[in-house]
This record gives C-alpha cells, structure tokens and sequence, in this order.
C-alpha cells in the first residue's frame, strides 16, 4: 500500500497568499529552509494504478500536475483517480471536487452530513450519472472496490467554519469531523488530519498502529492570537495544537505507533522551519512533519 502526500498545509497553504507572518516572510524571501506547501490531501492505493484521494483540496489540479501517478493515462478520458473519501465539509478539503466535475467517473464517500453538501449549489457541476455518492455511517467499515477498506470515526471538532451559527460547539463528537481507519487487509493506517482533543477512545484505537498522519495545525493554541493574525485559538478553529499538557506531543507519546506525521500544517506554525527550536522538539518526539510529495509505503 502507497500512500502519498499530494498537500501537507492548512487551508490557504503555505506560504499563504496574503500572509507575511514570520514563517510565510521566509517563503516569499526564497529561505531554503522552508518549503511551499498545498492544501491537505492524500492518495492511497493498492495496487498502484488505481488511486483514492482522501480529502479534495482546493489545490487539487496543481497537485494531479505535480504528481505522474496521477496523470491521465489510456483512453481520452480515463484517470487513476478512481475514489475520493471527505472527512468533513471544510473549504480545504471539499473544493477539490470542483477540478473533477468534467465528466468523470468516480466513487465519492463520506458522511451523509458532508455528501448532502456535495450535491447542492455550485457543486451540482458534478455529473450525478457518473459520481457515484457512498454515504457511510460511523464505524462503518466500507470496501472501496479498491482493494482498499475505510472505516471512519468520530473525532472532536466542530462544524465547518461557513456553517457556524451564533453557537458554536466545539469537541463534539458527530459525523461532521471524522477520522479514517485505512487498510488494504495487511496493513493499516491512520489519517487524522482535523481533531481538537486528543481523548482516550482515540488513543485506544490508535495505539499501535504502523502509521499515523494527524492534525498538526499549530504549535500552540495560542500561536495565530499571538501574531495579531487572529481572535481564535486552535481550539476555537477545532484544533488541537502540538505543544502544551493537552497537545498532541505530549498526549499521544504513549500510544506505541510505529510512524507518526504531521499534516495539515498551518503557515504561522515555525515547525515548517526546518532548523526551528520548534521543528527539533517535534523530532525528538519521534514526529515527522509532512511535505508535498512526501510517501510512505507499508
């Protein structure tokens, strides 16, 4: 099993269009010691010739470009991507779907809150006769047609930043943010990339694991109200942020997983310098922290 990190950055990548916080000032200056990002996603495959995307980036076209696995191959229109999963409805990770609407055929799966939002307004582009939509309960563990099985779960978050109301619950655990338990029937990982608390039933049920890609948003919880860039915590966005008692550092050193990695990271984060004090701390936690084109084999 492949899997590949098409987009390693928080939405709006990195360096972030109209960001000169510190960390985004070194990209647009050229700093060999950071590297431009795309917005979150992966692919996975089994087989190597057929492909499922895990979340849709906005970036998506750029990244299929970057990427010769994912060209088109064969007949006019045929493509590797065969199946795209989304965890929850975020701009980051739903937009995608628009770079696949020309007439392609593909699996979609999700939750049925995410889907419902798949097939309204603007994303009505996708062609209902050839986007075959999978909603899929909790814990469900579906078979891709793949060779690939995917079983989401719910993690702490909150609902997407554009259907916010007057109250917002943040940690809830509903079908709105998921993580995805991904196994060939060998092998299995984990892909985590939005969770705003590390609990003890995610700790149970990763512990152990071979592979783990996981939330990396910021450093602190802090760090975007610190920079002035901000009014939000990464808890208040549905994040929890690596350093601190309840950061990812500190919360998941004991769960005995054999390759832990940063994704989705934010562009104020100084781990995406790599001879940070930030990023070594991260190292010496036994973490990696993802760029685009990274893979991992298992």
């Amino acid at each position: 099993m492949r899997v590949l990190v098409l987009g390693s950055a928080a939405g709006g990548g990195f360096p972030q269009w109209n960001c000169l916080c510190p960390v985004c000032q070194l990209a647009w200056n050229g700093d060999k010691r950071v590297r431009p990002r795309s917005q979150s996603s992966l692919a996975v495959s089994a087989d190597g010739e057929r492909w499922l995307l895990l979340n849709a980036s906005p970036d998506l076209r750029q990244q299929i470009l970057s990427s010769p696995f994912l060209h088109p191959r064969g007949a006019s229109r045929q493509t590797p991507i065969s199946a795209v999963y989304v965890t929850n409805g975020d701009v980051d990770h739903l937009t995608g779907l628009l770079t696949l609407r020309e007439s392609q055929s593909f699996a979609l799966f999700g939750s049925k809150t995410t889907l419902a939002q798949t097939s309204v307004g603007v994303f009505g582009v996708l062609n209902k006769n050839l986007v075959h939509t999978n909603a899929v309960s909790l814990d469900e563990r579906v078979d891709t047609g793949l060779g690939l099985f995917v079983t989401p779960f719910a993690v702490p978050g909150k609902d997407p930043l554009w259907m916010e109301k007057d109250h917002v619950e943040i940690g809830g655990l509903t079908e709105n943010t998921v993580g995805l338990e991904i196994s060939d029937g060998q092998k299995t990982f984990f892909y985590i990339p939005g969770c705003a608390e590390v609990t003890p039933a995610i700790k149970e049920r990763i512990s152990g694991a071979e592979v783990l890609f996981f939330d990396g948003t910021t450093f602190t919880d802090s760090e975007m109200v610190d920079l002035g860039l901000s009014q939000k915590t990464a808890w208040r966005m549905g994040h929890v942020a690596m350093s601190g008692e309840k950061g990812s550092l500190h919360s998941l050193a004991d769960c005995n997983i054999g390759r832990k990695i940063f994704v989705h990271i934010n562009n104020t984060n100084p781990v995406l310098i790599e001879d940070s004090p930030e990023r070594a701390k991260v190292v010496a936690a036994g973490w990696d922290v993802a760029y685009d084109g990274m893979e991992v084999v298992l």
